[in-house]
This record gives C-alpha cells, sequence and structure tokens, in this order.
C-alpha cells in the first residue's frame, strides 16, 4: 500500500483499516475520491503510474465508476486492464461500462482472453456490443480510433428537438451535429455555434455550413492525421463503405492518432518498423529492423569503397585521415537539417510536391551560404592546425560542396519518395547518410587528390 503520507496529500481517501465502512462514510469517500479524480484526473494519474496495479485499485476501490473511468483512460491500457481485474464485480462492470468504447477496448483486449470474455460477459449486452465492434477493426484504423456512440439526426429535425434530444446525452464532447438521410448516410454538419444562436423552429438542414468532411471506418491513421491536418476539424465523423455514419473521432483521439503518426515518423526515419513497439517480442524487432541494418551495412561498405578508391592519397597525407570525420560530420549535419524541415512540411502540408523547385533551391541557397561559413572557419582552424595553406583550402572547398549537395539530397530524398508514391519517413535517414557520407568522403579526397602537390 501505498505510504499514508502520500495518499491525504493527493486527496485520496481510504476507509479506516480498522472498522468496516458504513454506509454515510463510504457516500462521503466516494464523494471525496469522485471530486478530487474528476477535477484533477491527469495529477492523480499521473501519480498513480508508479503505484503497483494492486495499489491502485484499492486506492480507487471506494471512488465513483465514472471517476475511476475518466483518470483509467489516461492510464496505459495494460495497466489498466490489470487494475479492473483487481476490483470487485459490480465496480469493474460499473467503470468499464462509464469507458469510452474507443478506451475501452484496448484495456479489454490487454485482459487475458478468459477474462476478457468473463468482463465483456457481465456487462449489459449493448455495451458489451459496442466495445466487441471496436475490437473487431485492425490496431490503427479509423474504426479502432472512434466513439461507436454517435447519433445521426434527420435534416428536418428542429433546432428545439435537437436540443432536448442533446440533452440525454452523456457524451458531451461535440464539435458539430451530423444529419443522415433515412438510410443512415451521412450528408451534413452543423456547427454547434448555428444551433446555439438559432430560432427554435430552425430546421438542421437550414444550418448546414461548408464542405463534409469524414474518414472510412478502414482508413489508416496517417489518412486520419492527414484529413485532421487538411480541415483542421475538432471532430471528424467516420463512414462504412455505403457512407452510412458508424462513429466519431473525438478530438482527444484526433490528438493521440496525431502524436503516434509523429513518433511512428521517428521510428521509420531510421529504419524501425511502424508497427514495433517498447514491448514488443525480441523476434518481431529483430525481424523489423534487422533488413535495414543489413542496407545501412551495404552502404557503409559503399562510402569505405569511395574512401579505398583514395588509400595512396591517404597514406602520404595521413592528416586526410584525421580531418575525414569533420567533413563527414558537418555534411551529414546539414542534410539532416534539410530532411528534417522537408518532412515537416509534407507532414503539415506547408507545399505541394509540384513545388519542389522552390525547394531545392531555397537548400541550395541555404547550403551555399552556410557552406561558406563553415568553410571560412574550417579553412581557418586547419591553417592554425597544420600550418599547411594547401590543405585548408582543400578542405574549405569540400566543406562548401558538400554542404551544398547534402543540403539539396536532405530535401530530394523524402520528395523523391513521396513522387513514387512511398512513406517519405522510411528510413529517409539511412538514404541520406549514404548520400552525405559518399559525397563528403568524395569530394574531399578528390579535390585532396587534385591538389596533391599543394598538401
Amino acid at each position: 500500500m501505498p505510504d499514508a503520507h502520500d495518499v491525504p496529500a493527493l486527496g485520496l481517501a481510504q476507509p479506516r483499516p480498522s472498522a468496516a465502512v458504513g454506509g454515510d462514510e463510504l457516500v462521503a469517500l466516494r464523494a471525496l475520491n469522485g471530486q478530487y479524480v474528476s477535477e484533477h484526473p491527469d495529477e492523480v494519474a499521473r501519480f498513480l503510474d508508479g503505484r503497483s496495479p494492486g495499489e491502485t485499485a484499492a486506492l480507487l476501490r471506494h471512488a465513483l465508476p465514472t471517476a475511476t473511468a475518466q483518470l483509467l483512460e489516461r492510464l496505459n491500457p495494460r495497466v489498466a486492464a490489470e487494475i479492473i481485474l483487481d476490483f470487485p464485480q459490480d465496480l469493474a462492470k460499473g467503470v468499464l461500462t462509464a469507458m469510452n468504447p474507443g478506451r475501452a477496448a484496448p484495456v479489454v483486449v490487454s485482459m487475458p482472453p478468459a477474462e476478457r470474455e468473463r468482463q465483456l460477459g457481465l456487462l449489459e449486452p449493448r455495451v458489451a456490443e459496442v466495445i466487441r465492434e471496436v475490437l473487431s477493426y485492425p490496431a490503427d484504423t479509423a474504426g479502432a480510433l472512434m466513439d461507436p456512440r454517435i447519433t445521426g439526426f434527420g435534416p428536418d429535425t428542429t433546432v428545439n428537438e435537437t436540443l432536448q434530444k442533446m440533452r440525454t446525452f452523456r457524451e458531451k464532447d461535440l464539435g458539430a451535429i451530423y444529419l443522415t438521410d433515412a438510410g443512415g448516410r451521412l450528408v451534413g454538419f452543423v456547427p454547434l455555434g448555428e444551433i446555439a444562436t438559432a430560432l427554435p423552429e430552425t430546421k438542421l438542414k437550414d444550418l448546414v455550413r461548408g464542405g463534409l468532411v469524414a474518414v472510412s471506418v478502414h482508413a489508416t491513421r496517417h489518412e486520419v492525421v492527414d484529413a485532421l491536418n487538411e480541415k483542421r476539424v475538432a471532430t471528424l465523423p467516420v463512414v462504412d463503405n455505403e457512407y452510412r455514419l458508424v462513429g466519431l473521432i473525438r478530438y482527444r483521439a484526433l490528438v493521440a492518432a496525431a502524436e503516434a503518426e509523429a513518433t511512428m515518423t521517428l521510428q521509420t526515419m531510421v529504419g524501425v518498423s511502424k508497427e514495433e513497439r517498447a514491448l514488443s517480442k525480441v523476434s518481431f524487432a529483430i525481424h523489423q529492423r534487422l533488413p535495414w541494418l543489413e542496407i545501412n551495412l551495404a552502404t557503409a561498405f559503399l562510402a569505405a569503397f569511395v574512401v579505398g578508391l583514395f588509400q595512396d592519397t591517404i597514406a602520404r597525407y595521413t592528416a586526410l585521415a584525421v580531418l575525414m570525420p569533420v567533413v563527414a560530420g558537418q555534411t551529414g549535419n546539414s542534410g539532416m537539417q534539410a530532411l528534417a524541415v522537408t518532412m515537416r512540411g509534407l507532414a503539415l502540408r506547408e507545399f505541394r510536391l509540384s513545388q519542389w523547385p522552390r525547394i531545392l533551391t531555397k537548400e541550395l541557397g541555404v547550403g551555399l551560404l552556410n557552406g561558406f561559413a563553415v568553410a571560412l572557419t574550417t579553412t581557418l582552424g586547419v591553417v592554425l592546425w597544420s600550418r599547411s595553406l594547401g590543405l585548408a583550402v582543400v578542405i574549405g572547398l569540400a566543406m562548401l560542396m558538400a554542404m551544398t549537395l547534402a543540403g539539396m539530397a536532405g530535401a530530394a530524398v523524402p520528395l523523391i519518395l513521396k513522387g513514387l508514391r512511398q512513406d517519405p519517413a522510411q528510413s529517409s535517414s539511412i538514404v541520406l547518410t549514404t548520400v552525405t557520407d559518399v559525397t563528403g568522403f568524395l569530394t574531399f579526397l578528390g579535390l585532396a587528390t587534385i591538389f596533391a602537390s599543394a598538401l
């Protein structure tokens, strides 16, 4: 159990261990815990994150199911699943019923199969059916991200009728009202602001504003994030193959999807699969990573081959071997800067692919100016270190040329992948590293060979 001093400081109260909890005390405990969890769920989640599932279950045993559900939605699904399994049957049922089905599904699926079915069997058939529906969709699709508890309104429904119906909703996270025809197909939406200011007898079809944005239930998380970036919506309706409204991706889920997509981009840039997680099996991680490591090894041999072409020059002027990492390091950094900016622009749709000449021209200018500044500093440093003006000029020219080419390559790699309809983040850093290493070594050692007499 947690330290006695921690619990009051956090605001979570427990019953007296020496006496049974009376009805009035239990009500008071539930009110106290429920209010604190409701008002400070993030703080409580951080506090409980380091606790064992058993300790957390003990602390929340007397909280209201709605407050507990709000808290567990913020925890890791595997941890939340263990906590719920430690709850009494009635509390577990109440918590799962109160949770958003989209959040409850990963928690339920994290339970052992037998316990999963037992917990679903305790729920009301309607609630269990909704959770099973979310579980039926592949992970990282709109169907898995959506909340299926969505009500469509007929176009002829009046504002007064709409407000009366909305007051019965348990879900308050609404950005708009969605209109459906007799077949359940999505036909439009009305912002809540329009409903709040319209006359009671106004029909919803007269308040429809703007173009309709929706995603297929089978859309990938990447497509969901693209829709979010393109339209900047607070909620995103989800439709089936016949354009029937089947769910809604709410703001919190949209933000979580965008964050997950961004972190996955970081993984793919260095040759790690999007599917790999921190707790993935060793065999799965090896299967996903090893092919790219082998490719990286092949590209490293390519860079070594370029160096080998100039081994006679390096043997004659050993200072070249000392300075090679300087050129390679600066070239790689220049390329990665351009790659990061271009990748961000593609992700946020800051430019169209047809604007590639402007992107490359910009990186050409940046590479030239940055290369010139770094080349001056490098030249001065090498003159002071080696007392060889020829060597200083060679590395300065190499730095200027290599950084310029690296900047253009950093922009070109994701643009080329995008033009080929490939994921622009897919191992782009591995490709770029090969280009920058080969470019840096080739320019530096090539110029050293050409101007060998001046070294």
